[in-house]
């Protein structure tokens, strides 16, 4: 009695798609291998200033903690203030871009975006000392006046408008076209029949975008808010030139005493710095490297989750 054993055939591949394929593991592998090469400078670098005594740091903290801390603070402030003020205006360009402006006006609107996302920070900054703090001056004085019974507008008014606030709108204005330009193109992958079906059931415009354009773009929208605010929290000249920092934790956003940001403080100092007070500005890099990790990796938890939650329905 003979037995015949069926194989199943080998897949064949082509040459070009062996080449694609093994360059792409390529290409990821080298990203993987920068990013760890950079934690491994920065965890290198950092640990003199971790260990050190603190009365050999720049301005004697009690603790390189204690140094840190602050800057940390006007960092994730900074940037959230700016996200806050961002995102509401991108999400509503991009939705007159990709529903409601006629075709011409939508082209033209967003190649516009596009531009200013290639505009440099210096320019902003420059936007920011000559006309924005002038003009927002008189604003914050009427804030303090009004609104000065909540912490946020307590105390004097910064002279100059060169503030944390004002910094925060700089930021704002640069991330607006990234947040804008992503969550465009998010709202144009709509399905067209579950718009049609929308409308079909009788809803107007606005209530076919709340059923399923946002529905559908909002884990592109939580993908561009973080890429806007990755932007944000790495900012370097916009912070080193409209603000005068200082090493404070103040929640204030229209008084003179500003907390400074890490980049701002790293771009400010390291031309001075030597010694041990480099191991420090490398550190306080490193703290900057963990939040934006931290943050993006919760950003992508909370969409794979949004996702696993749409492919169960």
């Amino acid at each position: 009695m003979t037995t015949t054993s069926t194989r199943k055939p080998r897949s064949t591949l082509r040459p070009a798609d062996r080449i694609f394929a093994g360059s792409t593991v390529i290409a990821g592998s080298l990203i993987l291998a920068a990013l760890a090469a950079v934690a491994v400078f920065l965890i290198a670098e950092s640990i003199p200033a971790l260990i050190v005594d603190p009365a050999e740091l720049k301005g004697a903290p009690s603790s390189f903690w204690a140094y840190v801390g602050p800057l940390a603070f006007g960092t994730v402030w900074a940037a959230f203030l700016a996200l806050v003020m961002a995102l509401p205006i991108s999400i509503g360009i991009a939705l007159f871009i990709s529903h409601f402006a006629p075709r011409r006006i939508a082209q033209g609107l967003g190649y516009i975006i596009d531009l200013l996302a290639a505009v440099p920070s210096v320019v902003f900054g420059l936007w920011g000392i000559k006309v924005l703090a002038p003009a927002v001056t008189p604003l914050y004085g009427w804030l303090v006046q009004n609104l000065g019974f909540l912490p946020f507008f307590a105390g004097g008014v910064s002279g100059t408008g060169r503030t944390i606030l004002t910094v925060a709108i700089v930021l704002a204005v640069m991330i607006i076209p990234i947040i804008t330009a992503v969550t465009r193109e998010v709202f144009l992958q709509t399905p067209r029949l579950h718009e049609e079906a929308a409308l079909a059931l009788g809803a107007t415009r606005w209530e076919m975008i709340q059923m399923a354009v946002i529905p559908f773009g909002r884990p592109g929208m939580i993908s561009a808010a973080m890429l806007g605010l990755g932007r944000a929290l790495g900012e370097t000249m916009v912070v080193a030139m409209v603000l005068s920092p200082a090493l404070v934790i103040n929640f204030v956003l229209t008084g003179s005493q500003n907390p400074s940001t890490i980049a701002g403080n790293i771009a400010l100092n390291f031309p001075e710095a030597n010694g041990v007070d480099v191991n420090a500005l490398i550190a306080t890099g490193m703290i900057l490297f963990v939040i934006t990790l931290v943050i993006n990796s919760i950003a992508r938890i909370v969409i794979n989750r949004r996702k696993a939650f749409s492919g169960a329905n």
